[in-house]
């Protein structure tokens, strides 16, 4: 598959344009390509979607939801489709993709109720004359950046909210993973999206991400990012004062009280620290433990990790499959060995795997690192692969300096029996999600975002659509019945 930008309506292929080729993570194999958008074409495309902003803003909302609605319905009917392609771009097994891209659809769902949905003020006036009227408006050209972990359900995350707020929407989708995003856009396309009001152009950050973050007629930006290209985007836009929701790294703390159900608290740091080859932003890489149950919680997440079975995505067999390229395996490396030689300890995994399945492909066995010295790189850096380090903690107190103290503020987790001090733990936790007994933050209704560095600016729920609207106070002085009369 070989794609090119989406622009006005219609895919184009310029001539001269730099191309990129897409590998297959588990085979090293070719997949396709796609052109890489340049601030010509980010131009091009601003100026189609300014144009259409002031029609698209006075669509009623019902036929925004409506579009919505349809896209949805589109998405599920070629869902399987989506997901065998998503896993040869980006290698996670096909019913975690199936899973991502029908989820993607309820996203979109959800924003079609929410289009009709949103509502202004009447609010009190300062005199029996005065009426002040607080209304909502769409903000402008919306651009979005999408990350090659969960492309199709991210950008869903984007795209709702933007259209259903009756934002034209400009998405710089990730290079590396953007051929079943081709697919996503054809169903918005072919559910009646307005030529103009949705651009896709894939493209290298540097130069496409930065366009769309210093490009005037942008009004916002939103980016799921590493926290370096957040504030790359932040310096970009800093000329213009664009809005900016931006959900950067996470590096979120997995905690194991002393009463936890030890086996229930390993079972669910190894799928939070090794689904998608602990590629995700709210993946576990370090593991807070109470000493007294610490080497029972070690050995069981080692056991657990040395079981696990990891290969091509596209065997329906298969849980875990590899990660994306070789960076990865280089990032994932180079902190195992920061921590061992600061005296941890590696008691699973640990290196690539051996055999012919795995000689072409981009794979590393699930890793768990006992012992971690907390000014380790496990410990103070977001790994973003199958790694999970582990360090006891005495009390409460210590626990809460170790996991606030980093610059990290997105996902943390809890697990333990007495829900009592878990409460006053939870909102002593400084993250913008907290999972008590769960190993998933993340729900459709609620908002997801970070404190610190990991982001400003919420996606899902009602929240979500406060980064494409702003506010507008009308003040109406109107005339006494009488006076009328």
């Amino acid at each position: 598959m070989h794609r090119g930008f989406f622009i006005s309506g219609a895919w184009h292929r310029p001539d001269g344009a730099e191309r990129f080729e897409i590998v297959e993570p588990a085979t090293g194999k070719p997949v396709g390509s796609t052109l890489l958008a340049d601030e010509r074409i980010i131009d091009e495309a601003v100026a189609a979607a300014e144009a259409v902003a002031p029609d698209f803003a006075a669509t009623p909302a019902r036929e925004r939801a409506a579009i919505l609605e349809r896209a949805a319905r589109l998405i599920d009917e070629r869902a399987e489709a989506m997901a065998v392609l998503l896993t040869r771009e980006q290698g996670k097994p096909v019913g975690d993709n199936l899973k991502e891209v029908r989820f993607g659809a309820e996203v979109l769902r959800y924003y079609a109720g929410e289009a009709v949905r949103m509502s202004g003020a009447l609010r009190p006036a300062s005199a029996p004359h005065i009426r002040n009227l607080v209304i909502r408006q769409p903000v402008g050209v919306a651009a979005a950046i999408v990350p090659w972990n969960y492309p199709v359900d991210l950008y869903c995350w984007k795209a709702g909210p933007a259209i259903a707020a009756g934002c034209p929407l400009i998405v710089k989708p990730p290079h590396e993973t953007p051929l079943a995003i081709a697919m996503l856009v054809d169903c918005l396309n072919e559910a009646g999206m307005p030529p103009g009001t949705l651009a896709d152009l894939p493209g290298l950050g540097p130069v496409a991400g930065a366009a769309l973050a210093r490009h005037r007629r942008v009004r916002i930006i939103s980016a799921t990012a590493s926290i370096p290209a957040g504030q790359a985007i932040i310096r970009e836009a800093a000329g213009n004062l664009k809005k900016l929701s931006l959900e950067l790294g996470g590096h979120a703390p997995f905690i194991v009280m002393a009463d936890a159900d030890i086996e229930e608290a390993a079972r669910a740091a190894h799928r939070r620290s090794f689904s998608n080859m602990g590629q995700i932003c709210i993946t576990v890489n370090r593991v807070l433990v109470a000493r007294p149950v610490k080497k029972a919680f070690a050995e069981c997440l080692a056991t657990l990790a040395e079981e696990t079975e990891i290969g091509n995505g596209l065997d329906p067999a298969i849980g875990y499959g590899p990660v994306l390229n070789r960076s990865v395996i280089a990032r994932v490396a180079a902190h195992q060995a920061d921590a061992v030689t600061k005296g941890g300890r590696v008691i699973a995994g640990g290196s690539v795997p051996d055999g012919e399945a795995y000689a072409h492909g981009h794979f590393y066995r699930p890793t768990v690192i006992d012992d971690a010295p907390l000014d380790s790189l496990p410990m103070t850096e977001e790994t973003f692969g199958p790694l999970a380090a582990i360090a006891a903690f005495d009390d409460v107190g210590q626990m809460l300096d170790m996991a606030n103290g980093l610059e990290y503020g997105l996902a943390a987790y809890l697990y333990g029996r007495d829900l009592e001090p878990l409460w006053s733990i939870a909102e002593a936790l400084e993250f913008g999600a907290v999972g008590v007994n769960v190993n998933d933050t993340s729900e459709l209704q609620a908002p997801f975002g970070g404190w610190k560095m990991s982001g400003f600016g919420r996606e899902l729920g009602p929240e979500g659509l406060e980064p494409y609207l702003e506010p507008k106070h009308i003040k109406m002085r109107v005339r006494d019945w009488s006076a009328i009369a």
